[in-house]
């Protein structure tokens, strides 16, 4: 049999949500209590006329596993666009309304992802976990988070001059992943290491058109002609810059630090 005979002979469906399967299946005597009587413990329920897809038994398990593997740090594993305090910031709210589309449109985005540009504490970080957990949630998808630092760290500290493996080895669940955050784009110093790497990584998903979400401090223009902050392609070098116009939306958001307007209102 031909491997599109099979493929048309058995597809994988998506999990089931709240709904069972229609098919009863009768227990037997000689089966285990502890084993489920839909899948017999193999973890796929197979649906007649339909296909195959991962038995309930093994949702909350295999979510549970998902979530641990994406790194979401303590911090931000509550973060979800309903708790965005976007406060009275139109550019706040346009960045939730972006996060949104980006949940909703998933299965037909194509790998176009958000570059979320802005100050401290106005919420980026936030708005990337949350567009993780919750697709994550949503679609059962391999997610991972990293703050850009810590990445170039880790991979620097598994850097093997011989065999080059480690460092393999941590940059592809970077390639990967179905949805990954980048936190704090531009924060390391510009080297040409810094840069080749931060290349090797976004080329490789945008050729496969994965999904990844940016977040920076360094904006694409200054506040005023006396503005010497760096720019972000001053950061990552322009063709990365480039790049990233393709394979992002540009959404930068402005308002005041919520850890000082959470100050305010408890003073």
């Amino acid at each position: 049999m031909s491997q599109t005979e099979k493929s048309k002979r058995l597809r994988i469906l998506k999990p089931a949500q709240t709904e069972t399967s229609d098919v009863p299946v009768e227990k037997t005597s000689d089966v285990s209590d502890n084993i489920c009587p839909r899948c017999f413990g193999i973890g796929m329920e197979i649906v007649p006329g339909e296909g195959a897809r991962r038995c309930d038994c093994q949702t909350s398990e295999h979510l549970q596993q998902l979530f641990r593997n994406a790194r979401i740090p303590a911090r931000y594993q509550h973060c979800t666009l309903a708790n965005y305090d976007a406060g009275s910031s139109e550019s706040m709210w346009i960045a939730k309304r972006e996060a949104q589309i980006v949940l909703d449109d998933f299965l037909v985005l194509d790998g176009r992802g958000l570059l979320l540009v802005g100050p401290v504490g106005v919420g980026k970080t936030h708005l990337a976990a949350a567009i993780l957990r919750e697709l994550i949630q949503r679609y059962q998808i391999a997610g991972l988070f990293y703050q850009f630092g810590a990445l170039l760290r880790r991979i620097q500290d598994s850097y093997n001059p011989i065999s080059q493996t480690s460092e393999l080895a941590v940059l592809q669940p970077v390639f990967d992943a179905d949805v990954l955050v980048l936190d704090e784009l531009g924060a390391s110093k510009p080297t040409d290491w810094v840069r080749d790497t931060m290349m090797q990584i976004i080329n490789a998903r945008y050729n496969d058109k994965r999904l990844t979400i940016f977040t920076t401090n360094f904006s694409d223009k200054r506040r005023n002609e006396k503005d010497t902050t760096e720019l972000l392609e001053d950061r990552i070098g322009v063709p990365l810059r480039s790049r990233l116009y393709e394979m992002c939306r540009t959404v930068e958001i402005e308002g005041e630090d919520y850890r000082k307007r959470a100050s305010s209102q408890t003073a």
